[in-house]
């Protein structure tokens, strides 16, 4: 009985609100980064390549990274997301 009074996290299933979330969140997992990398390449060709200021080459590299990066896990997670609304479904 004392154990019971002790427990702080329900252990329901609730696989349902935890995909809800998921694709709640899903635009803002992939938008936010892309823009970011966009900026950050936009503002290294406006101030950096323009200019001929080799100071911005840094913000060439992040932006890649983080566009490259975001493409590499965002394309598993859309397929993830595509095959458990499926599964669902049936």
């Amino acid at each position: 009985m004392n154990d019971k009074k002790m427990e702080y996290i329900k252990q329901n299933n609730n696989y349902a609100r935890v995909i809800r979330t998921e694709i709640l969140l899903t635009p803002l997992l992939i938008i936010v980064p892309i823009i970011v990398s966009f900026f950050l390449i936009y503002d290294w060709y406006t101030r950096g390549f323009l200019e001929n200021n080799t100071d911005f080459n840094a913000q060439l590299v992040l932006g890649i990274i983080i566009l490259i990066g975001n493409i590499l896990f965002d394309i598993p997670f859309m397929k993830s997301l595509r095959d458990l609304a499926k599964k669902k479904e049936k």
